[in-house]
C-alpha cells in the first residue's frame, strides 16, 4: 500500500490561501519573498501584495497564494478580514526576541479562537540566525506547554531566511495542514485513529472485501491499490506489508489475508509517520470530504419539489432496509438492541438516531429494541425531515443503488385535494394545543412510552413515529407536537402548513380554558391555511376522557365542529388506554385530504364573494354572447333588405 497521489477538491476556491501573521518585525515579509523567489530579498516593502508560488513547488501541485498582513491597529480590519478567508494560518515569532513568542499564547491564539477562525495553525520561528546560541532551548520544549493548550497547531518550525533554513517547509507543512489535515484523523493525546476516521474505514474495508470472507486477500489488497495509487502493488510488496502487520499486530493478518484490524494498524502507522497523504488519497477515491462525510458529488442533487410535497422512500430502499435488519438481528429475536443498532451504524460517521429529533422517535420492546416496523418508522422520518441526510446513511450502511433511486417525490397535496385521494405512504400529523391538554401523552401512547405521573411541559417540536395498519394497508404516521408557545412562530411562515398533511387540536375537556384555547389555535391554523393556500384536515380531540367533561363542553366543542364543517370530536383517555382509533381516524382523513377542512366565517365569506364575483363574471359573458347574436342577425337582416330593394 504506498501513499501519494493528488489531492481531491475541498469543495471551495481551487487552491490554498495561506494568511501569515504576527507582531511587527517578526520576519513575515522576508518570509514570504524567499519562499516566493528563492533568494533573500535586501530591502523589503512594509507589506507585500498577494503571493503566489510556482504551482510545481510541492508534490500535489495545489496553487498557493500566500496573504501578508500588517499588525498595526489601521490595518486592523483588513487584517481580520483576511484570517478569516484562510485556508490556514501561519504565526510568526522572531527567534531572538522572546516577548514575540509569548504574545503567541496571550494575543495570537486566543485571538484566532475569538474570530472563530477555525484553520489549522503553523507556528513559525523566523530569524533562526540571529538567536543567541548560548541560551538554546529545544523547539520541542518551548512549544509543548503551547500546544497542549491550542489543539489547532497543527506543527511548529524554525526558519532562517536570510540563511535559506526550512523556508520551502513552512509553506509544505501549512498546505499539507489543509490538504492532509491530522485533526479530522488522528487523535494526538491518546495516539489513536479517531472514531470517524475508523468508520470510514470500515466501511472501505467492506467495500473492498468482495468475498465477505472478513479479510483482504492478495488480489483484493491489489485491486485496492490499483483504484486508489493507480499503481499494482508487486507480490514481494504484499508479503512485506503483511510481514509489517503481523511482527506488530498478530491478529492483523491470517490465512485468508489482512483483517480489519490490520488495515487499521497500517493506517495508524502511516499517520504517525506523517505520512497522511496516504490515508486522505483512500478516503478521498472513497468519496470523503475534510470532515470524513461523503462529498456532495457522492450524494442526490438538491431536490426540486414544492412546499406540499414530501420525500418518501422507494420500494428498493425499503426492500434494502428489510434485508440489512435481519442481516444485523444476530440473535434473531425480530428486535434490534442498542450493540445491533450500533453495528449496523458502525460505518457511518455516527449513529444518526443518537439524537433529537430522531431520538427514541419510535416504539421500542421493553428491552430498548427496534422492531422491523420501528425500524423502518425512523427512517421513514429521516426521509421525510431531511431525505439527503437519509440518504447519505443508506450509502454508508450498503445501499448499492443509484442514490437518486432511493427517495421519490409524492404529489402536491393541492392536487391530491382535486383527485379526492392521496397516494402517500407516509402521513405528517401537527398535533395543537394548550399547555396541559395532553398532547405529549398522545405521542407517548403512539410509540409505547409509558403514560408519566407527573406533567413536564414541552418546550421544543417532538416527534413520534409508528406505522398503523388501515385496513390492511400499513402507512407511517408522523406526529409532530408543537408547543403552545411555538405557534406564533411557526404561523409567521407562509409555507407554516405546506408540509402537514392533517392537524390535531387536543384540548382537556375538563377544563373550559383549554377548550377555548384549542379552539382559537383551530380557528388561527384555518385561517392561515385559507390564507395561504394550505388548507389541511382538521380534527378536534377530547383528552383526558376519564374525567368529568366541564358542563357546557360537549355543546361548545359540538357546535364549533358543525359550524367550521369537520367531524364531531374524537373522545380520548390515555390513561386509560382508550383512543377511539384516533391514529386510524387520522390516517383516513390525511388519504382524503379534501375532506375535514375547517371553514371559517372570513373563508365563507371570501367563498362567497368569488362565487358572486364569478357569476357577475358569467352573466356579463352571456349578456355579451346575446349582443354578438343579436349584431350577428341584424347585419343579415340589413343585407336581405339591401338586395331586395
Amino acid at each position: 500500500m504506498a501513499g501519494g497521489g493528488p489531492a481531491a477538491g475541498r469543495g471551495d476556491a481551487p487552491g490554498v490561501r495561506i494568511v501569515v501573521a504576527g507582531d511587527a518585525k517578526t520576519g513575515k515579509s522576508s518570509l514570504i519573498l524567499t519562499a516566493a523567489t528563492d533568494s533573500f530579498p535586501p530591502n523589503v516593502p512594509p507589506m507585500l501584495p498577494p503571493t503566489r508560488l510556482p504551482d510545481d513547488i510541492y508534490p500535489d501541485k495545489v496553487p498557493v497564494t500566500i496573504i501578508d498582513t500588517s499588525s498595526s491597529t489601521e490595518n486592523r480590519a483588513k487584517l481580520v478580514e483576511e484570517l478569516k478567508r484562510a485556508d490556514a494560518v501561519v504565526l510568526t515569532y522572531a527567534c531572538d526576541k522572546p516577548a514575540t513568542l509569548d504574545r503567541l499564547s496571550t494575543f495570537w491564539l486566543p485571538e484566532l479562537r475569538r474570530l472563530e477562525v477555525r484553520v489549522p495553525v503553523v507556528v513559525v520561528g523566523c530569524m533562526l540566525d540571529k538567536r543567541d546560541e548560548q541560551n538554546q532551548v529545544s523547539l520541542e520544549q518551548v512549544m509543548s506547554p503551547i500546544m497542549q493548550q491550542f489543539r489547532e497547531i497543527e506543527t511548529c518550525i524554525e526558519c532562517s531566511a536570510y540563511k535559506h533554513i526550512q523556508i520551502p517547509e513552512v509553506f509544505y507543512y501549512a498546505q499539507k495542514a489543509v490538504l492532509h489535515p491530522t485533526a479530522p484523523l488522528f487523535d494526538q493525546e491518546a495516539q489513536t485513529l479517531k472514531p470517524r476516521c475508523v468508520r470510514a474505514l470500515k466501511r472501505i474495508f467492506i467495500l473492498c472485501d468482495l468475498d465477505r470472507d472478513g479479510a483482504l486477500s492478495d488480489a483484493e489488497l491489489n485491486d485496492f491499490q490499483v483504484k486508489c495509487f493507480n499503481a499494482p502493488l508487486q507480490p514481494s510488496e504484499i508479503v512485506g506489508v503483511k510481514r509489517v502487520v503481523q511482527d506488530k499486530l498478530q491478529e492483523g493478518v491470517n490465512e485468508r489475508g489482512l483483517t480489519l484490524t490490520g488495515f487499521l494498524f497500517l493506517h495508524a502507522l502511516f499517520i504517525e509517520k506523517g505520512r497522511l497523504e496516504t490515508t486522505w488519497t483512500v478516503l478521498r477515491k472513497f468519496g470523503y470530504n475534510n470532515e470524513i462525510r461523503l462529498s456532495e458529488d457522492q450524494l442526490p442533487p438538491p431536490i426540486k419539489r414544492h412546499p406540499d410535497q414530501s420525500v418518501e422512500l422507494t420500494n428498493d430502499a425499503l426492500d434494502f432496509l428489510r434485508r440489512i435488519f435481519f442481516t444485523f438481528d444476530i440473535d434473531g429475536d425480530g428486535a434490534l438492541r442498542s450493540n445491533e443498532l450500533d453495528d449496523l451504524f458502525s460505518t457511518a460517521p455516527e449513529n444518526p438516531w443518537s439524537e433529537a429529533p430522531y431520538k427514541d422517535a419510535a416504539e421500542k420492546d421493553a428491552l430498548g429494541g427496534l422492531s422491523v416496523d420501528g425500524f423502518l418508522s425512523e427512517w421513514a422520518l429521516m426521509t421525510l425531515l431531511d431525505p439527503i441526510y437519509s440518504v447519505e446513511n443508506l450509502i454508508y450502511i450498503g445501499y448499492a443503488g443509484e442514490p437518486s433511486s432511493a427517495i421519490r417525490v409524492t404529489r402536491r397535496r393541492r392536487l391530491d385535494r382535486k383527485k379526492q385521494q392521496s397516494d402517500r405512504n407516509v402521513y405528517q400529523c401537527f398535533v395543537f394545543g394548550p399547555k396541559e391538554a395532553g398532547k405529549s401523552a398522545i405521542l407517548n401512547s403512539f410509540i409505547g412510552r409509558p403514560f408519566p405521573e407527573e406533567y413536564e411541559s414541552t418546550t421544543a417540536d417532538q416527534y413520534a413515529v409508528n406505522v398503523v395498519d388501515v385496513e390492511g394497508a400499513k402507512k407511517s404516521l408522523v406526529l409532530r407536537e408543537i408547543p403552545e408557545d411555538g405557534v406564533n412562530k411557526l404561523l409567521s411562515s407562509k409555507d407554516a402548513l405546506a408540509d402537514c398533511d392533517i392537524a390535531i387540536f387536543v384540548h382537556d375537556r375538563s377544563r373550559e380554558a383549554s377548550w377555548k384555547r384549542a379552539s382559537d389555535l383551530l380557528v388561527d391554523v384555518a385561517s392561515h391555511g385559507e390564507a395561504t393556500g394550505y388548507e389541511v384536515p382538521c380534527l378536534i380531540v377530547a383528552a383526558k376522557d376519564d374525567l368529568d367533561p366541564y358542563s357546557t363542553e360537549i355543546q361548545d366543542s359540538t357546535r364549533v365542529s358543525q359550524d367550521l364543517g369537520i367531524e364531531a370530536p374524537i373522545p380520548i383517555s390515555t390513561k386509560l388506554g382508550d383512543f377511539s382509533n384516533l391514529f386510524q381516524r387520522i390516517i383516513t382523513a390525511a388519504e382524503h385530504p379534501h375532506l375535514s377542512i375547517p371553514e371559517t366565517e372570513a373563508g365563507k365569506s371570501r367563498k362567497q364573494y368569488h362565487r358572486l364575483v364569478n357569476r357577475s363574471l358569467m352573466f356579463v359573458s352571456v349578456g355579451a354572447a346575446v349582443a354578438v347574436v343579436g349584431l350577428a342577425a341584424y347585419r343579415v337582416y340589413a343585407a336581405r333588405k339591401n338586395a331586395s330593394s
